[in-house]
This record gives structure tokens, C-alpha cells and sequence, in this order.
């Protein structure tokens, strides 16, 4: 697993709306989300990060192998990069980044 993708803390952890990948607010501000990062670009922009991410999220998955974990495949992240992943998350994008997709 990179080491790139696993939260650095357990405090103010943040799941993307998208991918359900699980990461501190300031690691999706200095990285993005490596998943959705082409379409959301999170990189750098903080008030991006907080519109498309939420704290409101129940339990993680570590993802080692997502290509033969069954785990990846019940919560579909199987062509996801490894990482840590939320089994569910709570919210929903902004209309006006629905409408950038």
C-alpha cells in the first residue's frame, strides 16, 4: 500500500463523495484524491476539499490488493488505487460540481 494514500492521523479524517477514499483534509489538499483527482481537483484548492469530501462517514476498509480482494469487489473500489476506504459515506456533491462533470 503507498504509504501516500493512509491518513497520517485518525483525527479530522475525510472520505471523498465520489470514491469513498479515506485521507485528512490536508493530505486531499496537498495530493487530491488519486482516484477522482482528474475531474474534482482537489489539489490545492481547500474550500474544493471541503465541498467534495465528507467526516460523516461508518467504518474503513485498508485495501491492499484491490484486484483480488473480495472486499474491493462488494464495495466496488476494485480498480481503485490502495488506500484506506470508508463502507459508507454521508452527503452529496454541490449541483455546481455536478454540473462541471
Amino acid at each position: 500500500m503507498s504509504i501516500e494514500n493512509v491518513p497520517r492521523d485518525l483525527r479530522g479524517l475525510r472520505a471523498c463523495l465520489v470514491c469513498s477514499l479515506v485521507k485528512s483534509a490536508d493530505q486531499f489538499d496537498e495530493d487530491g484524491c488519486e482516484n477522482c483527482e482528474k475531474f474534482l481537483n482537489l489539489k490545492g484548492d481547500p474550500d474544493k476539499v471541503y465541498e467534495c469530501t465528507s467526516a460523516n462517514f461508518d467504518g474503513m476498509i485498508a485495501v491492499c490488493e484491490p484486484q483480488d480482494s473480495w472486499v474491493s469487489r462488494w464495495q466496488n473500489i476494485n480498480n481503485k488505487v490502495r488506500g484506506i476506504y470508508a463502507v459508507s459515506v454521508s452527503g452529496s456533491l454541490p449541483r455546481h460540481v455536478i454540473s462541471e462533470l
